[in-house]
This record gives structure tokens, C-alpha cells and sequence, in this order.
């Protein structure tokens, strides 16, 4: 006993200062895509020293505020135009230190396999938010269903529509609420992690969808005033590997395209 007790003290010792060393962070992230593919991060960023705690946000808003606020450390859900907008209007202190991966925005319908089956005076309904809701109806500009006043930069909103032909009713809802909305208009703009929530395919079920290039691309922001920790770079370095990629193509065929 005295021989073997020696030993097990030093490699209690052994093991102290690595789990001493190890730091914690809480990251906000929306459920679906975006808490999946952190889990993938998690061992790889706990070999690195870094214990990564997930705290789930149902919906857009709430994320940014907490982040601004301290009550967690970094977040994985938006995009830049949508930061951008939030910064503008609430004047947070947060910075993106990294693109992840890309979620284009679909439109999707329980009663019509065409968006030109759409009826004069149909209801469409798209996110209520700047962003989202903006990069909707420059989809349906791109698609040629309705016209835009020129300069409307990324995030037009419905008194910027200069051509309805079809007559077409927007109805603004809450992106999480979206999936909802599709039993009571004829197609509804609905985001990726919401949609997979919801049980649709982002790839097949859309009746029209976002070219997956372009602004829209989702990113990790912190605030500013940690946006140098080392802390940041690991989570960066732990995100942007092989092993991530892999596990967004596979996982997600298509639906969620890596950035890196």
C-alpha cells in the first residue's frame, strides 16, 4: 500500500495542471444545424484546452443581446448583414472572427409544386427581420416575380417592391414561427435550421431557393473587447478543421455548405 500510493499521487499531479488550464465558454447558438455542428467542434476544441458549453436561443433576437451582455462568451447563428443591422440599431460591441458555413434561404408550399402555380393575390410569407426578410425578396427580384427600386441594397423591405404582377400578399412573420405560417398561405420563405426543424428538406422540398453564394454566409461573433483572447483562436482553429467539414457534408447533404 505505501508503494502504490505514491504513485497514484503522481498521476493525480500529473493530471492537475491540464485540468486546471482548461478554459470554459458559453456559445449561443439557434437549435438545428448550428448546435449539431458544434457538438462536432466540442472534442475537437476540448483537446485544445477549451471546454465549450452550448446554450440554445429559439429565436434571432435574444442572442446578440446576451453576447452584448456577457451571459456568454461567443455566438454561432447569423449572418453579416443581419450583425450589421443589430450593431446599427443597439449599438452592440460585437465583431465576426470567423466564417462557418452557409443555410440558403428556400421557399416552400403545401399547396402548390411550382412557385408559378401561385394564384393572383396569393399570400407568401418571409421573415420579419431586415435580413432575412430582405434577402427573400431579392430572391423573388432574381426569379423575376416582382421588381425592386434600384439601390436597395441588401435588405429591401416590402415598401421597396416597385412590380407585383401577380399581386402577390407579403405577410411578415417571425422566422421561427415560419413553418407554422405554411398551412395558412400559399408558400412561405422559411431559413434552413428552422426548416429541418420542421421536418422539410432544404434541398428538394423548396419550390425556389437562394443561389448559396453571396453575403448570407453564417459566422462566430464575440464581443470586441475579447475578439484577441487566445481563447478565440482555438475556437476558430477547432471550428475551421477537416473533421467539421466532413461532418457538415455529410450530415446535411447540401442543405448546409462549409464556408472554410
Amino acid at each position: 500500500m505505501s508503494f502504490r500510493l505514491p504513485l497514484i499521487l503522481s498521476a493525480v499531479l500529473a493530471a492537475w495542471p491540464a485540468a486546471a488550464s482548461a478554459e470554459t465558454i458559453k456559445i449561443g447558438v439557434t437549435p438545428g444545424p448550428h448546435a449539431q455542428i458544434f457538438e462536432a467542434v466540442k472534442p475537437i476544441a476540448a483537446k485544445q484546452g477549451l471546454d465549450i458549453q452550448l446554450i440554445e436561443f429559439s429565436d434571432y433576437v435574444v442572442p446578440n443581446a446576451a453576447l452584448d451582455a456577457g451571459e456568454i462568451q461567443a455566438n454561432s447563428f447569423q449572418n453579416q448583414p443581419y450583425l450589421d443591422n443589430q450593431k446599427a440599431d443597439r449599438g452592440y460591441k460585437i465583431e465576426a472572427v470567423a466564417l462557418t458555413v452557409n443555410f440558403p434561404i428556400g421557399v416552400y408550399s403545401k399547396k402548390h409544386k411550382a412557385f408559378a402555380d401561385i394564384p393572383e393575390g396569393g399570400k407568401v410569407s418571409i421573415p420579419n427581420d431586415p435580413t432575412n426578410g430582405g434577402r427573400v425578396l431579392l430572391l423573388l427580384r432574381d426569379k423575376g416575380v416582382i421588381k425592386l427600386k434600384d439601390g436597395t441594397g441588401s435588405k429591401p423591405t416590402v415598401l421597396d417592391i416597385t412590380e407585383n404582377p401577380k399581386k402577390l400578399k407579403f405577410i411578415e412573420v417571425d422566422a421561427a414561427q415560419a413553418p407554422r405560417a405554411l398551412d395558412d398561405v400559399d408558400a412561405a420563405a422559411i431559413n434552413t435550421n428552422y426548416a429541418t426543424q420542421a421536418g422539410l428538406d432544404p434541398v428538394k422540398d423548396p419550390i425556389l431557393r437562394e443561389d448559396p453564394k453571396g453575403p448570407y454566409v453564417n459566422l462566430i461573433a464575440v464581443r470586441t473587447a475579447d475578439k484577441d483572447k487566445p481563447w478565440v483562436k482555438t475556437l476558430v482553429d477547432s471550428y475551421h478543421t477537416p473533421e467539421v467539414k466532413e461532418f457538415v457534408l455529410t450530415k446535411f447533404k447540401g442543405a448546409v455548405l462549409p464556408s472554410w
